[in-house]
Order: structure tokens, then sequence, then C-alpha cells
């Protein structure tokens, strides 16, 4: 087989999988309930973030918080201070891309 396979987890339960992490890209899969999300931080990437399904409640940088529903896609840039939450009762699901894959 010259494909190499990754499966997602399909659930509603709260998940942050490391689907691929590598040199080149870090692929991230995120599940998150009511009042679920990240720590706030700082991007150490270049960061796509996806919103599979749900509504994405983030904050970047010192801005107000903005609502993203399914079928968005975001781009941050390295070194934005992120505040991800799911302020909804629908389960929130992201696809999360960095590239170029952080160094640290």
């Amino acid at each position: 087989m010259v494909e190499k396979v990754f499966k997602l987890s399909r659930g509603d339960q709260m998940a942050v999988e490391k689907v691929i992490f590598d040199e080149n890209v870090h692929y991230l899969h995120m599940v998150f309930n009511l009042d679920e999300g990240l720590p706030e931080h700082f991007s150490n990437s270049n960061v796509y973030m996806t919103v599979i399904r749900g509504t994405l409640s983030i904050g970047l940088n010192d801005q107000e918080v903005h609502e993203y529903d399914a079928g968005t896609l975001l781009k941050i840039p390295f070194q934005t201070k992120m505040n991800v939450k799911n302020f909804h009762d629908e389960t929130l699901e992201l696809i999360v891309v960095k590239a170029p894959a952080p160094t640290s």
C-alpha cells in the first residue's frame, strides 16, 4: 500500500487528536461540547482552522470574540493569541492544520 490511512473519531466526546504530526505539517482533529475549548495560547505556526460542524467562538489577539459556523475556514497568522471555545449547545468539530509544522 502506498498511502497511509488515518482515522478520525466520529463521536461527540471532547477530543484533541494529533492525526498527523511530522516535520511537514501538523493535522489535528478537535471536538468540543458546550463550554469546552482550548486554553488561551499563541499560535506556534500559521494555523488553518476549518469548522466542520457547530459554531466556533474565537478571540484572536485583543479583538472581541467572533463566531463562525460550519463550512468556514480561518487562516490565523503565526504568534496570534488564540482563545478557542464552544459557547453553543451543538457539538463543535474542527480540523486544524499547522503549516509549516512548528519547530518547537
